[in-house]
C-alpha cells in the first residue's frame, strides 16, 4: 500500500508544485548572495537581528520566510499527499492533518540538514567568502521553524481563496 501510496504521490500536481516553488524560494537568496558576493541581501538586510550564540543566525527574518517553503512547507504537503493516498483519501480530523504534515515537514528537513551537513563538511566557499553551506548549530531551528511551517499550506490556502474570490468580483 505504501509503494502504490508513493507512486501516486510522486504524479500528484500539488506535490510537484509545492517542490518546486519551495526550492526556487529557497534558490532566490543563495543566488543573490553569490550574484552580489554579498552575505546582505538587498531588503532584508534591513530586517537584520542580531546572532544568538551560533543556534540563532543574523538573517532570522530569512530563514523564518524560506523555511515556511522549503524545506518545511514543502515536506507538510509531501506529508498530507502522502499519506492521504495510503489512507485511501478518507476525511481525516484537522488533528491528524497536521500531524501529518508534521511527519512531512521534519522527515523533509532531517533530509535537507543531512545535505548541509555534508555540503558543510565539503567547505564550499561561495563568492562572499563564507561556507555555502549552513553551519551545523542553526539545524535545531530549522526543526522548529519546520514544525511550524506545516501551516504554510493554510495560510496560502486561505489567501490563496481571498484572491480567488475578489478576481471574480
Amino acid at each position: 500500500m505504501s509503494l502504490i501510496a508513493l507512486k501516486r504521490t510522486l504524479k500528484s500536481k500539488q506535490f510537484w508544485v509545492w517542490q518546486i516553488c519551495g526550492v526556487a524560494i529557497y534558490a532566490v537568496p543563495v543566488l543573490v548572495r553569490l550574484a552580489t558576493g554579498n552575505v546582505l541581501l538587498p531588503i532584508l538586510s534591513l530586517l537584520e537581528t542580531p546572532w544568538i550564540g551560533h543556534y540563532v543566525p543574523g538573517n532570522l527574518v530569512e530563514k523564518i520566510l524560506v523555511n515556511a517553503f522549503f524545506p518545511g512547507g514543502a515536506g507538510a504537503m509531501a506529508g498530507e499527499i502522502f499519506f492521504g493516498f495510503r489512507s485511501g483519501g478518507q476525511v481525516v480530523s484537522r488533528r491528524r492533518k497536521y500531524g501529518r504534515r508534521l511527519v512531512g515537514a521534519l522527515l523533509w528537513t532531517t533530509g535537507w540538514s543531512l545535505f548541509q551537513l555534508w555540503g558543510n563538511m565539503q567547505n564550499i566557499v561561495g563568492s562572499y567568502g563564507g561556507n555555502l553551506f549552513e553551519y551545523p548549530m542553526v539545524y535545531p531551528l530549522n526543526f522548529l521553524l519546520a514544525a511550524l511551517s506545516i501551516f504554510t499550506p493554510t495560510i496560502i490556502g486561505y489567501f490563496s481563496g481571498i484572491i480567488h474570490r475578489r478576481s471574480k468580483t
